[in-house]
């Protein structure tokens, strides 16, 4: 585990401490995010991705709400089930990996323009260890893209993000970024609390700019 030393280890513990490999063996073809928050997350990218970049889209499904209307040199998914990658469309390629396992990311470094992580964040058990390979593989200035809502599969998240709510879980994820190398972060709030869906907030790092 790396140092985190505002947080206990036990903060990292999960109701189900098996493999997260077993839990996701079997495809699960659903959105995880109403209507209204995928379209939020959609806009949000639309502003901050850069067109004909290299986009890194880590914990990854059958879907990346990327906006349709932009292109892409690449588009790398990551995740825990082969299936629900290879029906994604808008993947270049893909990989499986269990990032609670093995935190390194098998991609060169200073070679993505963005990394999107949605809804996702809530199950690394070593967070910091994988944003330092996020920042590693990241060109300079580029940005992490952070997503969350309030919904989890709560056997699966950790003790310390089911312990906190909204701005303090936007506040860890800032914490962590912090801890992994990011100088830059802001924090967002993309559809408030009761305005109707699922709420969205929003956590963006970027690493440092070149020289």
């Amino acid at each position: 585990m790396t140092s985190l030393p505002e947080l206990p280890p036990e903060a990292f513990a999960k109701q189900d401490p098996a493999p997260d490999t077993l839990f996701y063996a079997q495809p699960r073809f659903v959105t995880h995010i109403d209507d209204g928050a995928i379209q939020a997350v959609t806009d949000l990218y639309r502003d901050l991705l850069p067109p004909g970049g290299r986009i890194l889209d880590l914990m990854s499904s059958w879907v990346s709400h990327l906006p349709p209307e932009v292109p892409f040199a690449a588009v790398i998914g990551h995740g825990l089930n082969a299936r629900e990658l290879a029906a994604n469309p808008r993947l270049t390629t893909s990989f499986v990996q269990d990032l609670n396992g093995d935190p390194s990311l098998p991609i060169a470094t200073a070679s993505v323009d963005a990394v999107l992580i949605c809804v996702g964040v809530q199950y690394l058990q070593d967070p910091v260890a994988v944003l330092r390979e996020v920042a590693r593989v990241l060109v300079p200035g580029a940005p992490v893209i952070v997503t969350f809502s309030n919904r989890c599969f709560p056997t699966k998240a950790v003790a310390i993000w089911q312990a906190v709510r909204g701005d303090d879980q936007a506040r860890l994820i800032a914490l962590y970024l912090r801890h992994a190398g990011f100088p830059e972060i802001a924090m967002q709030v993309v559809v408030p609390d009761g305005a109707g869906g699922d709420p969205l907030r929003a956590v963006i790092g970027r690493t440092p700019a070149g020289v």
